[in-house]
């Protein structure tokens, strides 16, 4: 156990103006602080630290202990742009290694709060497990900055309607690697990397933050698996400086989306996520991802596809398994291929597409008349469960085909009856809150009666509204998106679209203001804003995933050597605490707000990733770790944790490809749904 020295402790802040991001005036009162010691082989002694006020100098104070340190540590305050800015400096007296720790009273009560760390916390992520980061396991956190999209906590008092934030604004320009992931460590070299986190004190919410990086009460490794608490301690020489700089700022919100909104633009106005310099144009992108479409073809079952998932990064050998949705997207993969096929006069391309469509219009649907949307001829395998996203992205798909073959005078009648007959089906799975299940089967038996998948069957309603004309469809996702409205945007409770965990998710509101932004586009007056406004809404939640800061790498680390910035990538969920390239259409919605709502901020990002999403390409003498041209990667670990092998700067060693192409073949095809509804 770390030895502790307690000594009475001063600072604080006294709260002022609280219009929509306010100032925060520094005072002696409610502020913790406190500096951890560590002699190699020895237990860290922590010792608390006292305010004494200086006088014509260039800081405000000198944080002193009950006895002589041998670190100085001075704090600067001031206000700029209505925020305080808090500058603390360490100089070593003697050669020391150190972590420092500061805890800002908020005045909220805590059961009076709900907290954001954006792209790992949401609320008080109570969706997710207790074996995932949430209440479940305690109410105070702390965590590494990297972890998250924006190096900032905030916690949102719905009884005051007010929040407090603070936000790191150093530059993050280095990490270093650590022996361990518990208990406290000592660096092999500088980190840029601090800890964000709220607390309970006495029942009191708190922000707290410091330098390098803490994580308590337990550090996350990988799915569903707590680790101990995790301490690291720099190395600061004799007569060595190091300057750590934070923003704090308080602000009025309604609610709890209204508070998310405004913290996403702060965060966006004071990181300036700028687009990536990468060289690779659209074309020469679809160039290389079109060789999965060749290397990955696979003929020799009743079902003809293209092998992306479950497949090891140092082979990318195809395998039996075909998904119709989610991780594989055989079918929005087989038109793509079909659509660029024709574009650049490819043969193979539409030769291998109308294979695959032919096999799924003759193999690819159940009895009752779904798609077969998982089969492992591996193992003889077909999944009797089925899910309403990969069945809404199969329908997806072939709408897409649909549309183009009818624009170019063909004509595919038995497709257009299977899909009658699917949406039929959704109206019989829908629920009367307008919801749908998220896991069924056959006979329509429920497996998953959540309703976190709803928005994806939103999308082929809308579609199947348009090109059948039956008005059924269109009101089916009418009451989809009251579901929505209702249970998800309203609450801002976005969870479960994934399908391989139960949590506070990237897709779920993604999803949701796609849904959202499909129906504004085929409705008008009033309704269509109202639809916008929920669109809008959504939006700021699954812009809130995407990083806008580039994380430090330590050398060593593949991503970092090769130059990755995290920049316009997207955290995926609580579970799973990855970044990777899922945007699809999200971009597009994106441009679309930015017009609806004369808002730069949306369009600027949308191009922010779609730079960011083409730097690691796989191509000849820079394939990123991946064996193979165009198998864009999935399992992008950024931070200390991973998803079963390899960590922090690598991948999973196994990745699915097939989502990855689609992803971005989708946002390097702008403007696919807005075509569709004009059609």
């Amino acid at each position: 156990m770390r030895i502790k020295l307690r000594i009475c402790i001063g600072l604080a802040v006294a709260l002022t103006s609280t219009v929509c991001m306010g100032s925060v005036r520094y005072l002696p009162g409610n502020v913790e602080a406190e500096i951890s010691l560590k002699v190699p082989g020895n237990e860290a002694v922590d010792y608390q630290l006292h305010p004494e006020k200086l006088e014509n100098n260039y800081f405000d104070y000198q944080m002193c202990g009950n006895d002589k340190l041998p670190v100085t540590v001075f704090h600067r305050v001031q206000e700029r742009d209505g925020h305080m800015l808090l500058t603390v400096r360490l100089t070593a007296a003697e050669d020391v290694y150190f972590n420092y720790r500061q805890s800002l009273l908020t005045g909220y009560r805590h059961e009076d709060c709900q907290f954001y760390m954006p792209g790992f916390w949401y609320r008080r992520n109570l969706r997710s497990p207790k074996e995932a980061p949430s209440f479940h396991t305690s109410d105070s956190w702390l965590v590494r900055e990297d972890r998250l999209s924006a190096p900032l906590t905030g916690i949102f008092s719905e009884k005051d309607k007010k929040f407090m934030i603070v936000n790191r604004l150093d530059d993050f320009a280095v990490d270093a690697l650590s022996t361990h992931k518990e208990g406290e460590v000592i660096l092999s070299g500088k980190t840029s990397l601090g800890f964000t986190g709220f607390e309970n004190k006495q029942g009191v919410s708190v922000l707290s933050f410091g330098f390098p990086y803490r994580e308590a009460p337990k550090s996350y490794i990988r799915k569903l698996t707590l680790a101990p608490a995790v301490t690291a301690y720099q190395h600061l020489k004799k007569g060595e400086t190091i300057l750590l700089t934070w923003q704090i700022a308080e602000g009025e919100a309604k609610d709890y989306s209204d508070f998310v909104q405004h913290t996403w633009e702060y965060c966006y106005d004071t990181y300036s996520p700028k687009p990536v310099d990468t060289p690779y144009s659209i074309e020469y992108m679809k160039q290389a991802l079109s060789q999965f479409f060749v290397s990955s073809f696979v003929d020799k079952y009743p079902l003809v596809y293209n092998s992306g998932i479950h497949l090891r990064t140092d082979a990318c050998t195809s395998n039996g398994q075909a998904e119709v949705g989610f991780i594989g997207r055989v079918l929005l993969n087989a038109f793509n291929a079909w659509e660029y096929g024709w574009e650049c006069n490819r043969e193979d391309l539409k030769a291998n597409s109308t294979k695959i469509f032919d096999s799924y219009l003759k193999n690819g649907f159940t009895e009752a008349g779904f798609f077969k949307e998982s089969v492992n001829f591996d193992k003889n395998f077909e999944d009797p469960v089925h899910s309403i996203r990969r069945q809404s992205e199969g329908l997806y798909a072939i709408f897409h085909f649909l549309a183009y073959e009818k624009e170019k005078g063909r004509k595919h009648p038995e497709w257009e009856q299977r899909l009658k007959k699917m949406l039929d089906m959704f109206l019989q799975l829908q629920n009367a809150d307008g919801s749908f299940p998220r896991k069924f089967r056959d006979d329509f038996t429920i497996v998953d009666k959540s309703g976190g998948s709803t928005p994806s069957a939103t999308l082929p309603l809308v579609m199947g509204y348009k090109y059948f004309k039956d008005k059924r469809y269109l009101d089916s996702a009418k009451r989809a998106a009251d579901y929505l409205e209702k249970e998800l945007i309203s609450k801002a409770d976005y969870f479960s679209s994934t399908l391989d965990a139960n949590c506070e998710d990237k897709e779920a509101s993604l999803y949701a203001a796609t849904a959202t932004y499909y129906l504004s586009l085929v409705t008008k007056g009033e309704e269509h804003k109202h639809y916008a406004d929920l669109t809008k809404q959504a939006a700021y939640f699954a812009l809130s995933w995407y990083y806008l800061w580039d994380v430090p790498f330590a050398p060593g680390q593949m991503l970092g050597d090769i130059g990755l910035k995290t920049r316009g990538w997207g955290n995926v969920s609580v579970e799973n605490n990855h970044i990777d390239v899922f945007v699809f259409e999200f971009a597009d919605v994106l441009r679309w707000l930015s017009n609806e709502y004369n808002e730069s901020r949306f369009s600027d990002f949308a191009e922010v990733i779609s730079t960011s999403m083409r730097q690691l390409l796989p191509y000849e003498g820079h394939m990123c770790g991946i064996a193979k041209v165009g198998y864009y990667p999935e399992v992008v670990q950024h931070t200390s944790w991973d998803y079963g092998k390899n960590g922090k700067g690598y991948y999973n060693d196994i990745f699915a490809p097939g989502w990855t192409v689609a992803s971005l073949w989708e946002l390097f095809t702008p403007g696919r749904a807005e075509t569709f509804m004009k059609k």
